[in-house]
């Protein structure tokens, strides 16, 4: 396929107006799925299953199968509607969306439509440079998750060039919430930071909720953004396209950017835009054609009859509204205050997504610029080197318990790093690591005054400059003991007894 022709950002956005509107998926931790008792497990173990062992006949729609609404999803949809400030309807209903598609076995989807569990809310969102903007809220309804397709046989593992395609019914069934906003404009040249900005705020409110691991790269949080340009002057939106399952907040931000070029270039040359979905790939930074986007009346939908109306007690609402989490724009500029960072330093904890994590090391007794140091600094190098999430690879107690060898000087930060990489490769707790591998530093003086001796003996000149008051050649001698104590010293005790030695 051709490369699609891309018009400069800032010329488009001179003739065009971008308009914008997601709908971001949020699988919920429930223990099992939405409407049947088959188990939901988390990250690693859903990953871990074997493909059709995570189902129950309701999920693969069987004859006489009958649904059966799961409560603590129910409750995570209100706290989460109520976390984006929408009001919760007193009774709410279930509607099935019929559409074919291989890995949806009832052929239809319960969903909600017309009458969702919340409604009319809206989020604040904050840009890098601490520019607030609200986004408006539509609704917030509950619905069920599909299986997932294999493509196989193909070299990019996509539908193109597949030889045959596998279904795996382990995510059908899955609790959702899909949260779909209101048509947003006025962000006109910051529009594909605004799209980033917001999903990293529904990030943000889910996991401060605790009802989803919310990772987009495994598709706990799933993105779907609309993006449409209108002529400067018109009142008239125009088409719209669908970039689906975009799996990066980078790539939300790079998704909308090229929409917005290729949209452009588009119009500018006379043409017009197909409302269509459109696949995002990561690997050329470009969007492609799915299918022509179905509205609401292609789906069909009517009211599901396996199921009641969900009328929610005021008592409830009132207690999971008391329950709310702090919402996350005052939670960060709380910590940023709290912890005496800068902008840029707290920014760089935000834009790895480890605010948590460095939140939990500190709670766990570090200092804060220890933490941020640890985990945007060398957890972070391990975790890009292996590929994988900073969090997943140590736990806040354990970098705690690191920093603190470090302060009561049993290790450096040369040793702390070999502890650390101990520490993630599974060898123990930092502690563990230090005995086991012998790393502490050498606290004797009297082995440090032995390996100065030795140096200053292999090295007669650099002691005569020492007292003649040359001390900076101290450093030759200290990087010789430093090597006899196979780096396991505290460098600047060592340059304390050269001096003292070379007083004598």
């Amino acid at each position: 396929m051709a490369a699609a022709k891309l018009m400069d950002f800032d010329k488009a956005l001179e003739l065009f107006e971008p308009v914008l509107g997601f709908e971001v998926h949020v699988e919920l931790n429930t223990n099992t799925k939405m409407f049947s008792d088959a188990p939901n497990p988390a990250n690693e173990a859903y990953h871990a299953a074997e493909p059709n062992t995570l189902i129950a006949p309701v999920d693969l729609g069987l004859p006489g199968a009958l649904p059966v609404v799961n409560e603590t999803a129910i409750r995570s949809s209100i706290s989460l509607g109520l976390a984006l400030g929408c009001s919760i309807a007193s009774s709410s209903r279930f509607a099935r969306k019929n559409y074919f598609y291989p890995d949806l076995g009832k052929n239809y989807q319960i969903s909600q439509y017309d009458e969702p569990i919340a409604y009319e809310g809206s989020v604040e969102v904050e840009l890098e440079d601490g520019t607030l903007i609200t986004i408006p809220i539509e609704r917030a309804h509950m619905e069920e998750d599909a299986g997932k397709l294999t493509h196989m046989g193909g070299s990019t593992g996509r539908i193109q060039g597949a030889e045959y395609s596998l279904v795996d019914y382990n995510r059908a069934g899955v609790p959702l919430v899909e949260i779909v906003t209101k048509v947003i404009t006025g962000t006109e040249h910051r529009a594909p930071e605004v799209a980033k900005a917001y999903v990293q705020a529904i990030r943000d409110i889910v996991r401060g909720l605790g009802i989803s691991e919310a990772r987009l790269e495994r598709g706990n949080l799933r993105c779907d953004a609309n993006v449409s340009l209108r002529r400067r002057g018109e009142e008239k939106l125009g088409t719209r396209t669908e970039t689906k399952n975009v799996n990066s907040m980078r790539s939300v931000e790079r998704a909308v950017r090229y929409e917005i070029q290729r949209q452009a270039q588009i119009l500018a040359d006379g043409g017009s835009i197909t409302q269509e979905t459109r696949h995002w790939h990561e690997d050329t930074g470009t969007t492609s054609p799915g299918r022509p986007k179905s509205d609401a009346d292609d789906y069909r939908y009517f009211p599901e009859p396996d199921l009641l109306p969900v009328e929610p007690a005021a008592e409830l609402i009132e207690e999971l509204r008391a329950a709310l989490p702090e919402q996350p724009v005052a939670r960060r500029r709380r910590l940023m205050t709290e912890w005496g960072f800068t902008d840029l330093e707290f920014q760089d904890v935000r834009n790895g997504g480890i605010l948590d994590q460095v939140e939990a090391t500190i709670a766990a007794g570090a200092a804060p610029a220890a933490a941020r140091k640890w985990w945007t600094g060398e957890i972070a190098r391990l975790a890009n080197a292996q590929e994988k999430d900073a969090a997943d690879l140590i736990s806040a107690e354990n970098v705690a318990a690191l920093q603190k060898l470090v302060d009561a000087g049993t290790l450096t930060d040369k040793l702390a790093r070999q502890v650390l990489e101990g520490v993630i490769a599974g060898e123990g707790t930092p502690q563990e690591v230090v005995d086991a591998r012998g790393l502490a530093v050498v606290s004797d003086d009297g082995a440090l005054i032995a390996a100065i001796d030795d140096a200053f003996a292999a090295q007669p000149d650099v002691l005569a400059k020492i007292k003649d008051g040359k001390v900076q050649a101290a450093g030759a001698v200290i990087g010789a003991v430093m090597k006899a104590m196979k780096g396991q010293a505290d460098a600047a005790r060592v340059r304390e007894l050269i001096l003292e030695r070379a007083a004598q």
